[in-house]
């Protein structure tokens, strides 16, 4: 148990069966973004937090090809995005960063979750959708939004996009 929950409470937080938590556990199954999330909030935590490694919080400077990469093709299928951490995963941290590289059609499915998100488009072109409202931003363009709206992304170019993604509290 988990904050005091069975595992059939925890699936049913997350909206989906003990045998695909079980299946998750044991790397039997690649949850979406948003099942991975909706199971980290029933468990009161957040991804970054399933994922972090003891005393990682002690680094101040991670370079360039040390950085873990989370890539999202193994949580969900053809979707195209890697997430490079640039700030560790630890539960001391306020802030999460990372650089987003979304190949050309990948993108994110809509999320909710507490906090506020900053984002500067390094290279490319991505479709942002806040709140059902489709906004456009190309390289050398920067966003905000509270994330408590509904939040999604994806690259509409032809070729790789690279955003640089800040937010507070830590989510994935």
């Amino acid at each position: 148990m988990v904050r005091g929950l069975t595992l059939k409470e925890v699936a049913d937080e997350a909206q989906c069966s003990e045998s695909m938590l079980s299946k998750i556990e044991n790397d039997k199954a690649a949850p979406s973004f948003a099942t991975l999330h909706r199971v980290a909030t029933a468990l009161g935590t957040n991804i970054s937090d399933l994922y972090s490694a003891a005393n990682s919080g002690d680094r101040v400077v991670s370079h360039a090809g040390e950085r873990p990469v989370l890539v999202t093709d193994n949580l969900r299928t053809g979707k195209g995005i890697k997430l490079e951490r640039l700030i560790p995963y630890s539960r001391e941290h306020l802030l999460q960063g990372n650089i987003h590289t979304i190949a050309p059609g990948g993108g994110s499915e809509a999320i909710v979750h507490s906090g506020e998100e900053i984002g500067y488009v390094l290279e490319g072109e991505i479709e942002l959708v806040l709140d059902g409202k489709k906004h456009r931003a190309k390289a050398g363009d920067s966003f905000h939004f509270r994330s408590e709206l509904p939040h999604a992304y994806r690259n509409v170019g032809a070729k790789v996009a690279r955003v640089l993604w800040i937010s507070t509290p830590p989510t994935f």
